[in-house]
């Protein structure tokens, strides 16, 4: 009895600390969802000829589903039944969604009102400013992925009915399949060389990209513009944050195309074959799917050490905040840019766009981004132990397990079993990790009533 007298107290403590930190909610709730998906496709009709898949690889793919990345240790259009196929299917929508905006949706559709802890959750997952914002925020996500989603499927449907003479249902699962692995930026496809048959295809490249760069530049975003666009068409009424994500966006987008066409224009193995206006849009397209995605129209492991190298940073940069996307955020990017363009000024303090920055938002962008590369080193130390490959590839499958990517060089089902569980737990941490670090950050703020001595270290 007195044992049980004492763990009574300790559970309230368990339970207050989850409320005051409603992020490590969301990282929980993620970890049983994954736990669930792949105790689904380990089912023998999970998968074609009705045979059990074994519990690692099946955990790998509820992994890189939930945390939209796409990479792959098994063909998902051959290895999985359409039951398999589905699960992942779901399993892709909640975590591209947010399993917390998810379940807050479901309430607020099902009893029409949140109650407090669940708000929290909510406006932690969704980035929402206020408490007050969290039913229209969710509102407005939940309507946003349905417009683009069945817009996008729509028109992936046509082109494939049309165009490539699928059957009317062939065609509509196809388009619809794509379109949500889209838009969730996870780069899951049915085909086993993913958008290569479609490379000079216009029709099918353009509105997967668009799916994918709206869903990337993040839900805060696209819910701004909305917004801002119903009001009024000037810009200055953007916030810092839109501005930022969508400047920093378009430059990575178009710097990625140009580098990919300049690195690749004459590789027989990539651009090579390509006209001059496909390999124009294979190269954007690749810039594209390289933030984030996943989904590639070219063969990447044919590609040079140099772009592999370039791919690297854009998927360690990733997308926006709060949405779909992965890496450190292009938001932590711009800040630690502006930080480096002051100090090389001489000027006390970074500014961008006409605002000053906080010094504990340089500083959380500082962590996120060293964090995330220290990790990334020692994860392809450790893969590089495991496997006998050259550092390149290693180290780009690495980035986009981090990044949430989903791109390869082909050398993921080559992955041993110790070395998918590393990749599983870079996935689980690239998707969630930078979000629970800066709202563990935001949460341990705290004011210092006097200040030490101050002293300069030699630096450089």
């Amino acid at each position: 009895m007195a044992v049980l007298a004492g763990l009574v107290p300790w559970a309230r403590r368990r339970t207050s600390l989850l409320a005051a930190h409603p992020a490590r909610v969301g990282v929980m709730a993620f970890a049983l969802v994954i736990l669930l998906g792949a105790l689904l496709l380990t089912l023998p009709f999970a998968a074609e000829g009705g045979s059990a898949t074994n519990f690692v690889t099946a955990l790998f793919t509820s992994t890189s589903a939930v945390c939209v990345t796409g990479l792959a240790v098994v063909d998902t259009g051959t290895h999985w039944s359409g039951f398999g196929e589905g699960v992942i299917l779901a399993l892709i929508q909640v975590g591209g969604f947010g399993i917390m905006t998810m379940a807050s949706l479901l309430a607020l559709l099902v009893s029409g009102r949140l109650r407090l802890r669940l708000q929290l959750h909510a406006q932690a997952e969704t980035k929402s400013l206020g408490i007050g914002d969290v039913r229209r925020v969710l509102l407005g996500v939940a309507g946003t992925t349905l417009v683009v989603e069945l817009t996008v499927g729509a028109v992936l449907a046509l082109r494939l009915r049309y165009g490539y003479g699928e059957g009317i249902g062939s065609a509509a699962y196809l388009g619809f399949f794509h379109a949500v692995s889209a838009f969730n930026n996870a780069g899951f496809g049915l085909h086993s060389d993913s958008l290569t048959r479609y490379a000079e295809d216009v029709w099918i490249t353009v509105p997967v990209a668009a799916a994918v760069i709206l869903g990337g530049i993040g839900f805060p975003v696209l819910l701004e513009l909305l917004r801002r666009r119903r009001r009024t068409t000037g810009r200055r009424n953007w916030t810092l944050h839109t501005r930022l994500t969508l400047i920093t966006t378009a430059v990575l987008l178009i710097g990625g195309a140009v580098l990919t066409c300049a690195l690749e224009w004459t590789n027989p193995g990539t651009l090579g074959p390509h006209s001059t206006a496909d390999k124009l849009l294979n190269g954007f397209f690749y810039s594209a799917m390289s933030r984030t995605a996943g989904f590639n129209a070219v063969d990447i492991g044919a590609m040079h050490a140099s772009t592999l190298l370039m791919t690297c940073v854009l998927m360690l940069i990733g997308g926006g905040s709060a949405g779909t996307a992965g890496g450190i955020k292009v938001t932590t990017f711009a800040v630690l840019l502006v930080a480096i363009i002051a100090e090389v000024r001489g000027e006390p303090n970074s500014t961008v766009l006409g605002r000053r920055l906080a010094p504990h938002t340089l500083r959380q962008a500082l962590t996120v981004a060293l964090l995330g590369v220290g990790l990334v080193i020692v994860s392809t130390l450790v893969l590089l132990t495991l496997m006998d490959e050259p550092l390149e590839p290693v180290l780009f499958e690495v980035v986009s397990a981090f990044g949430t990517v989903g791109l390869s060089t082909g050398i993921t089902a080559d992955v041993p079993a110790p070395g998918q569980l590393l990749l599983i737990m870079l996935m689980f941490v690239g998707r969630l990790g930078p979000i629970t670090l800066v709202s563990a950050l935001a949460l341990r703020e705290r004011t210092r009533r006097y200040d030490l001595p101050e002293e300069r270290p030699v630096i450089g």
